[in-house]
């Protein structure tokens, strides 16, 4: 039997996959910011000893579900990539988004890895197109360069950061993984995002007026957002909600 061309014994190897590595990304969540090394001694103590947040590993199931669905499987190394590379960088956004809602902080540890990643996988894609590689080294400039300007900026203006350093990091990493084009488009979202989600939390008085309200799980969504969704239906859809319905009518 076969969905989207993929046989279903590969959803059924996604779905396996995605309960392991959700369950890995409960205990990154408590060693990460605690700066402790994943795998240690006290590896299993831990994974017996804390709670297990199963919406986490549900959450990866149908990730990885989604992704053997909209990536497919090929039969040469670098048909997948774009399945391994956001295969990796699900989790680490999962993780990213769960701290960063409960303590307000991107531990360092993660954004590095998902660095890391970034920089080999700009080798991988360099090795058969160095204009894909240049593109993906641009993204990661662009991504770091307008929260740090807008970080900056609130500074001066406010007194205060606008935003976490952490914020600066993740977007310099993911762009990495999504390129100049992409992380424009993860910024746009992820502002609008914060906008209507931070209107909604103090007009419910969820949130008060001079209450943080973490950024980085706008990024996250963001960012899978843009995983699961055409980029030219993104770029539609930004241009219709920014141009208030205008953009149709232009053209």
């Amino acid at each position: 039997m076969y969905i989207n061309d993929v046989h279903i014994l590969y959803y059924v190897g996604a779905a396996i996959l995605g309960a392991i590595i959700g369950w890995l990304v409960n205990i990154a969540n408590y060693k990460l910011p605690e700066e402790e090394k994943f795998f240690s001694k006290d590896f299993f103590k831990i994974a017996k000893k804390e709670k297990i947040n199963y919406w986490i590993i549900l959450v990866m199931i149908f990730a990885y579900i989604a992704l053997v669905y909209f990536c497919g499987i090929h039969k040469n190394f670098y048909g997948n990539l774009p399945l391994i590379k956001f295969g990796l960088l699900i989790p680490m956004l999962l993780s990213a988004f769960v701290i960063d809602y409960r303590l307000q902080i991107i531990p360092n540890r993660l954004n590095l890895t998902m660095f890391e990643i970034g920089l080999l996988f700009t080798f991988i894609y360099g090795i058969v197109n160095i204009n894909i590689a240049g593109d993906m080294l641009l993204g990661m400039i662009t991504g770091a360069g307008i929260f740090l300007l807008i970080t900056l900026i609130g500074g001066l203006i406010a007194g205060k950061e606008a935003m976490g350093f952490g914020d600066v990091k993740l977007m310099g990493a993911l762009g990495l993984y999504f390129g100049f084009s992409g992380i424009i488009v993860i910024s746009l979202i992820a502002f609008l995002l914060g906008a209507i989600i931070s209107i909604i939390l103090l007009a419910t008085k969820k949130k008060k007026s001079d209450e943080y309200i973490p950024f980085g799980p706008f990024i996250v969504l963001a960012a899978i957002i843009a995983i699961f969704v055409p980029f030219g239906t993104l770029v539609q859809i930004l241009l219709q909600v920014f141009t208030l319905g205008m953009y149709g009518r232009l053209n």
